[in-house]
């Protein structure tokens, strides 16, 4: 594309949208990475006025740092009913947008309670990367008509950027648990041996049935022996 082609007001958004994306340096806590995005782009994308993030997690939809308690209902309450813009744009297809909600067919119960709460128009776009599905973008606004093809144009390429920072939010977190849990272990496993006067190996077996036992996971079950005893230390001393 040449110069003459690109039009200022292209120039000015690009400007504007590499600026906000430098904002979304991923976190090991994912909360504070959806809030930094969700404050982004309800600054970024016209005619929104609210802002929330549907993250999936094993299988279920949950709400993370909603722009406001209306957006935590509205988001709940897709996910309870199972229909909506953000349910459909996680499963069915990458983008949806509605100017009338109360009137659009596609989701009559869903619609009609966001009406009641005073919302017309929304716009949910898929979150994902080459590997994972995240969730869903979800905007909103009072008025009708408020998002346009140049807001949802917008709202795309702000997802794709904030996909992989959530993506990246979210493999830092992971790799910090998968640490403390290893550490967790590994203090389970020197009480087991002082305690017990038994090998390494033996105190890890120990870990494994007691783990499949209560059906609980092996670092839940070190991080509750773990716990108690300090909390029984704490008490002698």
């Amino acid at each position: 594309m040449t110069d003459e082609l690109i039009k200022p007001a292209d120039l000015e958004l690009a400007d504007a949208l590499s600026a906000v994306v430098r904002t979304l340096e991923p976190e090991p806590d994912v909360e504070q990475t959806v809030a930094h995005i969700v404050q982004a782009v309800a600054a970024t994308v016209p005619g929104t006025e609210d802002a929330g993030i549907s993250l999936l997690q094993s299988g279920s939809l949950k709400s993370v740092a909603p722009s406001s308690e209306r957006v935590s209902r509205l988001d709940q309450l897709q996910h309870k009913l199972g229909e909506g813009p953000c349910v459909d744009a996680v499963f069915t297809d990458i983008v949806y947008r509605t100017s009338d909600i109360a009137a659009d067919e596609r989701w009559p119960k869903f619609g009609y309670a966001a009406a009641e709460l005073g919302i017309n128009s929304m716009l949910a776009v898929r979150l994902f990367t080459g590997k994972t599905l995240l969730g869903a973008l979800n905007l909103y606004s009072t008025q009708r008509r408020a998002f346009d093809d140049s807001a949802e144009h917008v709202a795309g390429l702000f997802a794709a950027h904030a996909a992989v920072a959530l993506a990246g939010s979210r493999a830092q977190a992971q790799l910090r648990n998968a640490l403390e849990s290893r550490d967790v272990i590994s203090m389970a496993k020197g009480i087991l041996m002082e305690r017990h006067q038994v090998t390494d190996d033996q105190a890890f077996d120990l870990l494994v049935r007691a783990s499949q036992n209560t059906n609980r996971k092996l670092h839940e079950v070190a991080r509750w022996l773990v716990t108690g005893t300090n909390n029984a230390i704490n008490e002698n001393s």
